[in-house]
């Protein structure tokens, strides 16, 4: 038997009940090709690295399953025209890998958004990037509306343009005690 993976991107704005038609879809069509399904996992959210059909966040999924030989080139062509014309609407990307079947299905994914909410400086401290943290005590909040893109309003955005300016003013006091 072949073993094989898939891992799509479905909208972020997936529901439940889709999901499972997905799921419940997969492992129709694995069963009327003689395979098996050996798991099938919502990773959760992420944010995107780049926009996927106007989304900057994306829910992966990531499911296994072993098929016979004769029955794999129909089964990954069934399973591709699925997401191409019956989830349409919720899967952006799909990506189908063979898998060494006498290796072992362990991995380790990466925390999702809802796993882990987490300020920019928990984020940055974690992957060892604490040379892009400021000193000053507004510098926290204006950095995470700006990295965020954050703004209510104008008035919102003004605020975090006077916040600078104060930062501005706050280092240059301290650069002028030392």
């Amino acid at each position: 038997m072949f073993r094989y993976e898939v891992l799509f991107l479905a909208s972020p704005e997936i529901t439940k009940d889709e999901s499972e038609n997905i799921k419940s879809h997969f492992s129709k069509s694995i069963r009327a090709h003689k395979g098996d399904m050996l798991s099938f996992e919502r990773w959760g959210k992420y944010r995107l690295a780049y926009p996927v059909n106007k989304n900057e966040y994306g829910v992966y999924f990531l499911t296994r399953f072993e098929v016979e030989q004769d029955q794999k080139n129909k089964l990954i062509a069934a399973l591709k025209e699925a997401f191409v014309f019956k989830f349409d609407n919720l899967v952006m990307k799909s990506h189908f890998e063979k898998l060494d079947s006498t290796a072992s299905l362990e991995y380790r994914r990466p925390e999702s958004l809802e796993d882990n909410p987490q300020d920019v400086d928990t984020f940055l401290k974690r992957n060892d990037m604490e040379g892009l943290l400021k000193k000053g005590p507004a510098r926290k909040n204006v950095e995470n509306k700006e990295a965020a893109g954050v703004y209510k309003n104008a008035s919102d955005k003004q605020n975090v343009v006077e916040d600078k300016a104060v930062n501005e003013e706050i280092e240059h006091d301290e650069e002028n005690k030392a």
